[in-house]
């Protein structure tokens, strides 16, 4: 597969737990963190393109995924325990002795552990790109999944999420590969829905309609790995939303005090969450993220933004990046 060629791939041992890690090139050091149900493949592109303009990318699996091991516990899966992972790892591959802070990128769920990243750790962040998450304080008035199905309903998909082992066993039904394409393959935006019974809202005994940047090969990757190593250990991200908003009642109104530039599309289900629009555009963002340099919405492009347009992905990271060198 022509995406792979070069990208190197090995397991090191951090915060008690093998992590799977893919790294290509020579020079500074870009951490790409992937989303939900992503994996390190969802970076192939920025990979390539990034290596090849003087970076070192390098993108795990995060635990629970791919070829990272996946404890079995959910309280296992808090923010403390998946940044923990990451400085483990920044420890081992860029000791602070030669590398003191690093890049880091981050879509969907791997952006919300970015700026956790940033959050409690902003001396090993030398800047970041976030793609999809905008950051939003937790707000201790509101427990988060409670807030959600309040404001979307009861089988809006991170409230479907959170009882162990109900959504796997409805996954299996139709089997987990189709729903792994399903979700990669959702690019409406309006909220994801999973009624019990009737997941994804259509007839599921036909072929997943690819997006045009996912190839067959592709979707083989990301269902194989799923298949291999089942999907508890991503949703168990989910099942914390509500411990991490216990846990982060410290950081309640901190600031993210890293360089940082922002994206994501139009047509991506975040930007159309309740307030979302009104928070990025209005001052609230710039609040939380005071040297935010710029918030990009890019018209016409889904949730899968890094996939989806991954040349001009590439080229906004290397122009933002290159200021820091």
């Amino acid at each position: 597969m022509k995406s792979m060629e070069g990208i190197q791939h090995k397991t090191v041992s951090v915060n008690g737990i093998n992590m799977h890690i893919a790294e290509k090139g020579e020079g500074p050091l870009i951490l790409f963190i992937h989303g939900f149900p992503e994996l390190w493949y969802t970076w192939r592109h920025q990979i390539n393109g990034l290596s090849a303009l003087g970076y070192r990318a390098l993108a795990p699996d995060l635990r629970g995924y791919g070829g990272t091991d996946a404890p079995d516990c959910v309280a296992d899966y808090t923010c403390f325990h998946v940044v923990g992972d990451l400085i483990a790892l920044l420890d081992t591959e860029a000791p602070q002795d030669k590398e003191d802070k690093v890049f880091v990128v981050g879509h969907d769920w791997g952006a919300i552990i970015a700026w956790f990243l940033c959050l409690f750790r902003p001396d090993r962040v030398k800047a970041l790109f976030n793609l999809s998450a905008p950051f939003i304080p937790c707000d201790p008035r509101f427990k988060p999944v409670e807030t959600l199905e309040v404001l979307l309903g009861k089988d809006y998909y991170i409230v479907r999420f959170q009882e162990p082992g109900e959504i796997e066993a409805e996954f299996a039904e139709i089997s987990l590969r189709q729903a792994v394409l399903e979700l990669l393959s959702y690019r409406i935006p309006d909220p994801l829905y999973l009624p019990k019974g009737n997941l994804f809202g259509h007839p599921l005994d036909c072929p997943v309609n690819l997006p045009p940047w996912l190839s067959d090969q592709d979707a083989d990757y990301y269902a194989n790995q799923f298949q291999e190593t089942g999907i508890t250990g991503a949703l168990n991200y989910y099942r914390n939303i509500d411990t991490d908003w216990e846990l982060l009642a410290p950081w309640w109104k901190s600031q993210i005090q890293v360089p940082v530039k922002f994206a994501m599309g139009d047509h991506d289900l975040v930007y159309t969450m309740p307030g979302v629009k009104d928070y990025i555009h209005n001052g609230g963002f710039k609040r939380n993220v005071p040297f935010l340099e710029e918030a990009l919405v890019i018209n016409g492009v889904s949730h899968w933004i890094n996939e989806e347009i991954p040349d001009q992905i590439n080229q906004l990271l290397f122009d933002f990046f290159s200021k820091f060198n």
